[in-house]
C-alpha cells in the first residue's frame, strides 16, 4: 500500500503538465524514500525524470515499494481541478486498479475525492542517464522562460555556445536572428565549464516543451556539452526535482 500527503496540490499540477506534454501513461514508483517517475517520448527525443522525497510529503506511508501506471491526460485533468489552497493526497492498493486522489482544503478542510484507473508495474523499465556534461548555467525561472520564447520567435533550432567565460545563445532563420549573452551574474546565478569551449545544438520545440513546471521552481539549471543531450533541471523544494533531458540536433 501507497498513502503520501503532499502540502501543495497546485505544485504536483505542474509535475502532472510536464508529464502529460511528452506521453499517454506515466508509470510512478512509490519507494520508501520517496515517489518517482520516469518517461521517455515516444519519439525518443525527450525523457523526465520526477523525483519527490519521502521529506517533502507531509505524510508518506509506503508498506513494500509498488509501482502503478496511470493514464496521465485522465490524471492532468483531475489535477487541474486543485486550488492553491489544497493539499493533496495520493493512495495506491495493488490490485484494486486505481488511484485515489483527494484534494483537502487547508482553511476549511473539505475534501474532494477523485479516482483514476492504474495498473500495477514490475521494475523500472526505464534507468536514469548518467552522463556528465562540461557546462552549467543557472538562471532565475522568469530570465530562462524569456529565452525560451525569444527562441521561439526565430527558428526551429538554437545554438548553445560557451566561450571565453560567456554562454551564447543564438537562432536564426530567414530574414530574421536572435543572440544572447550570458555571464555570471548578468543575469545568470552561476555558470561554469570545465573545458575552454562547448557548442550544441537542440531543437526549440523541444526546449519550449521544459516551460511546463516552470511556476513550481525559482531557479532552472541548464547543462551541456558538444553534441550531447542537454539537462534542464527545476528544484520543486525539499529536495524534489524534475528533470529533462534532451537530444541534440547534429551538425551536417
Amino acid at each position: 500500500m501507497f498513502k503520501a500527503s503532499y502540502p501543495s496540490a497546485s505544485k504536483f499540477k505542474y509535475v502532472v503538465q510536464a508529464l502529460a506534454k511528452v506521453t499517454d501513461e506515466s508509470p510512478f514508483y512509490a519507494k520508501i524514500d520517496g515517489l518517482e517517475s520516469r518517461v521517455l517520448s515516444p519519439d525518443k527525443t525527450t525523457m523526465i525524470i520526477v523525483k519527490i522525497p519521502s521529506i517533502a510529503f507531509e505524510e508518506y506511508e509506503v508498506s513494500e515499494e509498488t509501482g502503478f501506471i496511470v493514464p496521465v491526460a485522465d490524471l492532468n485533468k483531475i489535477v487541474r481541478r486543485a486550488t492553491r489552497n489544497d493539499s493533496l493526497i495520493l493512495e495506491y492498493k495493488p490490485g484494486d486498479e486505481v488511484l485515489k486522489i483527494v484534494f483537502r482544503n487547508k482553511k476549511t478542510s473539505v475534501e474532494r475525492v477523485f479516482y483514476v484507473n492504474a495498473r500495477g508495474i514490475g521494475e523500472e523499465a526505464i534507468q536514469e542517464i548518467k552522463l556528465e556534461l562540461s557546462v552549467t548555467a543557472r538562471f532565475v525561472a522568469d530570465d530562462y522562460k524569456q529565452l525560451i520564447r525569444d527562441l521561439k520567435t526565430i527558428g526551429e533550432e538554437a545554438v548553445f555556445h560557451y566561450k571565453n567565460g560567456k554562454l551564447l545563445v543564438y537562432s536564426h532563420a530567414q530574414h530574421k536572428e536572435y543572440v544572447g549573452e550570458f555571464s555570471e551574474g548578468n543575469p545568470l546565478a552561476y555558470l561554469s565549464s570545465t573545458v575552454d569551449e562547448v557548442k550544441s545544438i537542440y531543437s526549440v520545440s523541444l526546449l519550449e516543451a521544459t516551460l511546463k513546471p516552470l511556476q513550481s521552481a525559482k531557479y532552472v539549471t541548464l547543462y551541456f556539452d558538444t553534441d550531447k543531450p542537454a539537462k534542464v533541471e527545476f528544484e520543486i523544494g525539499e529536495g524534489g526535482y524534475i528533470v529533462y533531458w534532451i537530444v541534440p540536433r547534429l551538425e551536417a
